[in-house]
């Protein structure tokens, strides 16, 4: 690769925090023609992260194996031009001590991230004509950055706009003509064009409404109508409101590869996908139930005591409880109650942490991967890329409860997925709001 010798004026410089290399290994090509910056910290920080299933782990090993190919050649100290139309140059900086200011004697304490602060200030010295920027996940330290006079941005790539926009998959429309109910009740299904001027977006659910009759309707993009949705028990679960009959729909319908489904805690996102998908287990090889792990207070599994059944077996304990009460619909010695046991024997049901299959292809598999607010949007995006032949992928997740540092509302990768995914033939959404848990779980999340 050819060395960057001059530095264009209008060109920004990005300095990157070790936190948004592992949201994503590709970040540092986000740039466009801007260049980006990588203190060595930074990849200390990394070696560190390296040895691991997690996924800070995994996009860790990505971005060192890339900066290890960077270097063939070239020094890191210098600037290395990336591959690519309108593509900038990036560098190592090995320099955090050379500025008017110390970061670490300005907040008494010598950590990565003030050394990380080091390095930026080296750098806006350094080319005074140009604007660098440190870039962080990390809230603290944006607020440390510009406390010194640094400029400070989130990473923004793979982060929604407008939250409050966000795609939620109904919508429910008063005031229908009667008569257009009437027909609906006869047919089964009506023309679109008799309630909107335009053409919804498929897969999208509605609630047309009469007076006092209502009807519950999607629009299906392959017919171009609007079909009516019954409410329909799955495997002794029967739906509660509109939203969970909705939500049911979309994962028995055949036509839709792709289904994600949000909502507060009781609202039975989990609940009817796991009773969703054993409903129609004869039309896959295996049902996979996985959610990613994330420890407490972010620390490492190894401190819990234990073999490694033992250390993730209360992070997987919601999904057997679910199992247990969707098995619980049914006395012992029914055969539904029987069939649960033998699709677990025989690894036809499968509970996993969502780390133990990565890497994996996915063909004739439903695939319910439960708290996905907890995903990045490259994770997001890896997952669905493996999916095979006859393959079904359900996300269900609440992105008002995120557990992972460095991901909000905003950028998490079911947020993500609904925003750019909506009016796709083969997706369909569904926001549950009506909690079903209990009266008590009710009060907790609306009020508290």
């Amino acid at each position: 690769m050819a060395k960057k010798t001059t530095a264009t004026k209008d060109k920004k410089i990005f300095v990157l925090d070790t936190s948004v290399i592992i949201f994503d290994h590709n970040s540092f090509k986000s740039f466009m023609e801007h260049d980006v910056a990588i203190p060595i910290t930074v990849l200390e920080e990394l070696d560190n992260f390296k040895k691991g299933n997690d996924t800070k782990n995994f996009e860790a090993r990505e971005f060192i194996r890339i900066i290890d190919k960077l270097s063939e050649g070239n020094s890191l100290q210098e600037w290395i031009n990336l591959n690519g139309p309108e593509k900038g140059a990036i560098t190592v900086v090995m320099n955090e001590k050379n500025a008017s200011i110390d970061a670490e004697k300005v907040f008494g304490e010598r950590k990565a991230d003030h050394r990380i602060l080091n390095a930026t200030l080296f750098l806006q010295e350094k080319y005074p004509d140009r604007k660098v920027v440190l870039v962080t996940k990390d809230i603290n330290l944006r607020v440390k950055a510009k406390s010194l006079n640094l400029n400070a941005e989130d990473f923004l790539t793979g982060k929604i706009k407008d939250l409050e926009g966000l795609y939620t998959g109904i919508r429910e429309i008063e005031d229908v003509d009667s008569y257009a109910i009437d027909r609906f009740y006869s047919n089964g299904y009506l023309d679109y064009k008799e309630i909107f001027d335009e053409t919804p977006i498929a897969n999208h659910y509605f609630i047309l409404k009469s007076g006092n009759t209502s009807i519950l309707c999607f629009y299906n993009p392959l017919s171009k109508r609007l079909e009516q949705v019954e409410k329909r028990n799955v495997y002794g679960v029967k739906p509660r409101n509109a939203e969970q009959a909705f939500a049911i729909h979309a994962i028995m319908n055949p036509e839709v590869k792709l289904v994600t489904i949000q909502g507060l805690a009781g609202t039975g996102k989990t609940l009817l996908s796991l009773a969703a998908a054993i409903e129609q287990r004869q039309y896959f090889h295996q049902i996979y139930l996985a959610r990613p792990i994330v420890p407490l207070s972010n620390k490492d599994l190894g401190f819990l005591p234990g073999d490694v059944n033992s250390k993730i077996g209360p992070y997987m304990e919601p999904l057997w409880d679910n199992l247990k009460f969707i098995k619980n619909q049914f006395g012992q010695n029914d055969k539904e109650f029987k069939k649960i046991d033998e699709l677990l024997e025989n690894e036809k049901l499968i509970v996993s942490p969502l780390a133990y299959i990565r890497g994996r292809s996915f063909s004739n598999i439903l695939f319910i991967v439960d708290e996905a607010q907890n995903l990045t949007p490259h994770e997001v995006k890896t997952i669905i890329t493996r999916a095979g032949e006859n393959t079904k992928i359900i996300f269900t997740g609440d992105i008002f409860q995120i557990d992972t540092p460095y991901l909000d509302t905003q950028s998490n990768g079911l947020s993500y997925l609904i925003d750019r995914v909506k009016d796709q033939p083969i997706y369909a959404h569904v926001t549950l709001e009506k909690g079903e848990r209990s009266e008590l779980a009710n009060i907790a999340n609306y009020l508290l």
